[in-house]
Protein backbone atom coordinates (compact mmCIF):
# COMPACT_ATOMS: atom_id res chain seq x y z
CA UNK A 1 0.00 0.00 0.00
CA UNK A 2 1.14 3.07 -0.69
CA UNK A 3 -0.31 6.35 0.43
CA UNK A 4 0.79 10.64 0.66
CA UNK A 5 -1.34 13.22 1.76
CA UNK A 6 -2.78 15.00 -0.96
CA UNK A 7 -4.11 18.52 0.49
CA UNK A 8 -5.21 19.93 3.17
CA UNK A 9 -8.37 22.47 3.23
CA UNK A 10 -7.69 25.93 4.51
CA UNK A 11 -10.53 27.93 5.17
CA UNK A 12 -10.35 31.68 3.68
CA UNK A 13 -12.76 34.65 4.19
CA UNK A 14 -12.72 35.25 -0.06
CA UNK A 15 -11.02 32.78 -2.48
CA UNK A 16 -9.93 35.94 -4.71
CA UNK A 17 -8.16 37.61 -1.97
CA UNK A 18 -6.35 34.09 -1.60
CA UNK A 19 -5.36 33.08 -4.94
CA UNK A 20 -3.95 37.18 -4.91
CA UNK A 21 -1.87 36.24 -1.55
CA UNK A 22 -0.38 32.64 -2.39
CA UNK A 23 0.01 32.71 -6.20
CA UNK A 24 0.34 36.50 -6.80
CA UNK A 25 2.16 37.84 -3.71
CA UNK A 26 3.90 34.19 -2.80
CA UNK A 27 4.54 32.60 -6.37
CA UNK A 28 2.35 29.46 -5.77
CA UNK A 29 1.05 27.59 -8.96
CA UNK A 30 -2.83 27.69 -9.18
CA UNK A 31 -3.45 24.22 -10.22
CA UNK A 32 -6.91 24.05 -10.37
CA UNK A 33 -9.82 26.57 -10.04
CA UNK A 34 -13.47 24.70 -10.90
CA UNK A 35 -16.86 26.77 -10.75
CA UNK A 36 -19.23 24.19 -10.45
CA UNK A 37 -23.24 23.48 -9.03
CA UNK A 38 -23.77 20.91 -6.99
CA UNK A 39 -26.96 19.95 -4.76
CA UNK A 40 -25.77 22.19 -2.19
CA UNK A 41 -25.71 24.87 -4.43
CA UNK A 42 -22.46 26.66 -6.15
CA UNK A 43 -19.61 25.39 -5.59
CA UNK A 44 -15.80 25.94 -6.51
CA UNK A 45 -12.37 23.94 -6.05
CA UNK A 46 -9.64 25.62 -6.02
CA UNK A 47 -6.18 23.91 -5.39
CA UNK A 48 -2.72 25.57 -5.22
CA UNK A 49 0.30 24.36 -4.41
CA UNK A 50 4.23 26.04 -4.27
CA UNK A 51 6.35 26.11 -6.78
CA UNK A 52 8.68 23.34 -7.37
CA UNK A 53 6.18 20.45 -5.61
CA UNK A 54 4.82 19.43 -8.64
CA UNK A 55 1.73 17.37 -9.09
CA UNK A 56 2.84 15.25 -6.34
CA UNK A 57 3.69 17.39 -3.61
CA UNK A 58 1.24 18.51 -1.48
CA UNK A 59 -1.41 20.97 -1.68
CA UNK A 60 -3.97 23.91 -0.33
CA UNK A 61 -7.56 23.87 -1.17
CA UNK A 62 -8.71 26.97 -0.59
CA UNK A 63 -12.21 26.79 1.19
CA UNK A 64 -14.64 30.01 1.65
CA UNK A 65 -16.03 30.22 4.78
CA UNK A 66 -20.04 29.97 4.05
CA UNK A 67 -21.37 30.18 7.63
CA UNK A 68 -20.74 32.54 10.92
CA UNK A 69 -19.06 29.15 12.63
CA UNK A 70 -16.37 29.10 9.44
CA UNK A 71 -15.79 32.55 9.17
CA UNK A 72 -14.34 32.15 12.98
CA UNK A 73 -12.68 29.38 12.33
CA UNK A 74 -10.36 31.78 9.58
CA UNK A 75 -7.32 32.07 11.15
CA UNK A 76 -7.75 29.89 13.77
CA UNK A 77 -7.74 26.43 12.85
CA UNK A 78 -5.10 25.09 14.66
CA UNK A 79 -5.56 26.99 18.11
CA UNK A 80 -3.02 29.65 17.62
CA UNK A 81 -0.32 27.46 16.92
CA UNK A 82 1.82 27.22 13.89
CA UNK A 83 -0.45 24.16 11.58
CA UNK A 84 1.37 24.95 8.02
CA UNK A 85 5.10 24.53 7.71
CA UNK A 86 6.37 25.77 4.24
CA UNK A 87 9.75 24.08 3.56
CA UNK A 88 12.23 25.50 1.32
CA UNK A 89 15.79 24.67 -0.29
CA UNK A 90 16.97 28.15 0.74
CA UNK A 91 15.92 29.77 4.04
CA UNK A 92 17.97 32.81 3.14
CA UNK A 93 16.94 33.37 -0.28
CA UNK A 94 12.80 32.69 0.68
CA UNK A 95 13.17 34.02 3.92
CA UNK A 96 14.38 37.68 2.07
CA UNK A 97 12.29 37.53 -0.79
CA UNK A 98 9.09 37.13 1.50
CA UNK A 99 9.80 39.79 3.77
CA UNK A 100 10.68 42.38 0.54
CA UNK A 101 7.23 41.47 -0.49
CA UNK A 102 5.78 42.58 2.53
CA UNK A 103 5.00 39.45 4.73
CA UNK A 104 5.56 39.80 8.17
CA UNK A 105 7.76 37.33 9.91
CA UNK A 106 6.81 36.64 14.32
CA UNK A 107 10.90 36.42 15.30
CA UNK A 108 13.86 36.04 13.57
CA UNK A 109 14.76 32.77 11.89
CA UNK A 110 16.63 30.45 14.44
CA UNK A 111 18.49 27.04 14.38
CA UNK A 112 17.08 23.93 15.64
CA UNK A 113 18.04 20.44 15.88
CA UNK A 114 15.58 19.74 12.74
CA UNK A 115 16.80 23.21 10.64
CA UNK A 116 16.07 26.74 10.39
CA UNK A 117 12.85 28.44 10.90
CA UNK A 118 10.92 31.28 11.43
CA UNK A 119 7.33 32.24 11.99
CA UNK A 120 5.42 33.84 9.98
CA UNK A 121 1.10 34.61 9.46
CA UNK A 122 -0.73 35.06 6.37
CA UNK A 123 -3.10 37.83 5.59
CA UNK A 124 -6.10 36.02 7.42
CA UNK A 125 -3.81 34.79 10.86
CA UNK A 126 -2.39 31.30 9.75
CA UNK A 127 0.47 31.31 11.54
CA UNK A 128 3.26 29.33 9.30
CA UNK A 129 6.63 28.03 9.78
CA UNK A 130 9.27 28.59 6.94
CA UNK A 131 11.77 25.77 7.32
CA UNK A 132 14.50 24.21 5.84
CA UNK A 133 15.66 21.06 7.43
CA UNK A 134 18.69 19.67 7.77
Amino acid sequence: MQQALYAISLIVPDYDAAIAFYCGTLGWDLAEDIAQTTEHGPKRWVRIVPPGSGEAGSSLILAQARSPRQAAAIGAQFGGRVGLFLKTDNFERDHAAMRAKGIQFEEDPRHEPYGMVAVWQDPFGNRWDLLELR
